[in-house]
């Protein structure tokens, strides 16, 4: 399973030079394995995907963990959208509307030019929740997680290897912080084991202080949850635009000075990739 970060900016990209090299596109992310291809999230760093060659495909998917505008902006602007004939289908969360009311705000004027009723390519909309389902022979597994709005994380297994993809998540919201009983902790059930996870780590433990209950996640609690599920292999993710590279190097560097965990785990960076076995 290939796995590559097309983005992994928070909240809106960013362009500035002492952005470049963690990157500035906003949530996305491609898994791949033999024939079969998902796009996790539709954030800016979609366009990554625009330059890849899809001539083999006749099917893409979109999971969409939520509908904030830094996970779909890029969405009216991917390629398989206006290829005629091509079999696109988007996944997302339900809610009390439908996903394709939802979905329609955005790809409708005055936000967006082009209707999603006239958009060129075969479109099938799913609505998931705590679910099971297979794309191709992925095998995903799909869980609501605390974070404003219908939120979901994705499990995704292949043939060797599970990823597990947070990317915004505050597990830690509560009196007490993560609650050590695995049964009541937000996303446990698709981190368990995983050999590889994106999960959101916006803040530093200070920051999140003074900003608990907007969705998103300490850097200390993002550790103590992978340390709880066992993972193989974290990246931390869904960076503060306003953070610049050395800034993220210099919080990375004192985070394995600690060197408290057992397990590996890096700040993302776009347009790294992974090759799990």
């Amino acid at each position: 399973m290939k796995i590559n970060l097309c983005g992994v900016r928070g909240s809106i990209p960013t362009t500035a030079p002492e952005n470049q090299i963690y990157g500035g596109q906003t949530s996305c992310t491609l898994v791949s394995e033999d024939d079969d291809l998902l796009v996790l999230d539709a954030g800016s760093g979609i366009q990554a995907f625009n330059n890849k060659d899809i001539s083999r495909h006749k099917r893409v998917d979109v999971l969409l963990t939520h509908l904030h505008l830094d996970h779909i902006q890029g969405l009216g602007f991917f390629r398989p959208l206006f290829i005629p004939d091509m079999d696109v289908h988007i996944w997302g969360p339900s809610s009390t509307q439908s996903l394709h009311s939802r979905i329609s705000r955005y790809l409708s004027p005055p936000l967006f030019p082009v209707l999603i009723r006239d958009l060129p390519c075969k479109l099938t909309l799913h609505e998931v929740g705590n679910s099971s389902f297979e794309i191709g022979h992925f095998n995903i597994q799909s869980s609501y997680v605390i974070h404003p709005g219908p939120t979901l994380g994705y499990r995704v297994k292949g043939n060797e290897s599970v990823f597990t993809y947070i990317p915004d998540h505050e597990p830690a919201l509560g009196k007490s912080g993560i609650i050590k009983n695995t049964k009541w902790t937000s996303g446990f059930d698709i981190a368990l084991d995983a050999d590889l996870i994106y999960h959101d780590g916006q803040y530093t433990d200070k920051e999140y202080s003074g900003r608990r209950g907007w969705g998103h996640s300490g850097i200390g609690d993002v550790m103590q949850f992978a340390a709880i599920a066992g993972v193989k292999h974290l990246l931390i993710g869904h960076h503060d635009p306003v953070r610049t590279d050395s800034q993220l190097t210099e919080i990375e560097a004192a985070l394995k000075k600690s060197n408290a965990f057992t397990f590996d785990y890096e700040f993302a960076i776009e347009g790294k990739q992974f090759d799990l076995l």
